[in-house]
């Protein structure tokens, strides 16, 4: 890999980070930060594909599955925490790799959040989703992930990662606001997300159960016959 694009990669999470942080400064300036961060997300996949270029095909179908991924929140909004957009998105990174899983992760919390409200909150959802993503995909040639068990603890510990990260971007917002930050309010503010965070837990539990084998033998079927994302330097 070239050195501009290994600058690329290193710099992308830096510049991601520091847009999540100004969306929780600057509350009414969330959605160029959003914008943003799917840009960012869209490059680090271009370049990750470094010895070739990436076809219209294969963006298409990562925008089928960040669409998929989106409109499954719509159903469930009423119900905190259960959708079966987290299995998605682990998926397509299982399948597809962990650039192509964080850029649906990422898509999908944007797209979602254009029927469900778009907020502060916003770039954070996005970064936790793409999380979801980037780890399957990196995780996917390992033990963990060759095994059904094994991608049920994937899903049911980003129940409560997702949550986790969530109640960093709710801290920050509430010391913006003018609250005090202190270890009790830490405490109670994640004990009173555990719920929530635990019936995400299930839910992806429930969808992996469910659908894991099946949408990966369509998936990996599918990707083989088109040699759809496939990199050559790995």
């Amino acid at each position: 890999m070239v050195r501009w694009k290994k600058a690329v990669i290193a710099v992308i999470p830096a510049i991601m980070l520091v847009l999540l942080f100004y969306a929780a400064a600057k509350a009414e300036a969330f959605m160029w930060a959003s914008v943003g961060f799917a840009a960012l997300a869209f490059i680090y996949l271009l370049v990750r594909f470094e010895r070739r270029k990436i076809e219209a095909r294969e963006l298409v179908l990562l925008a089928v599955l960040a669409a998929i991924a989106a409109v499954g929140r719509i159903p469930f909004a009423s119900i905190p925490g259960v959708q079966p957009t987290t299995f998605v998105i682990i998926m397509s990174g299982l399948v597809f790799g962990a650039e192509s899983g964080f850029l649906v992760g990422a898509v999908a919390a944007l797209a979602s959040n254009m029927i469900l409200g778009q907020g502060p909150w916003t770039p954070w959802q996005m970064a936790a989703w793409g999380l979801v993503g980037l780890t399957a995909g990196l995780l996917r040639k390992t033990r963990l992930m060759d095994n059904r068990w094994g991608r049920i603890a994937f899903g049911f510990a980003w129940g409560f990662l997702f949550g986790w990260i969530m109640n960093i971007w709710g801290l920050l917002a509430f010391a913006q606001s003018g609250g005090e930050v202190s270890p009790a309010s830490i405490a109670t503010y994640f004990a009173a997300s555990s719920l929530f965070d635990f019936m995400h837990a299930c839910s992806n539990v429930f969808f992996l159960l469910l659908f894991a084998d099946v949408w990966l033998k369509s998936l990996g079927r599918f990707k083989r016959k088109y040699g759809l994302l496939e990199r050559d330097d790995v």
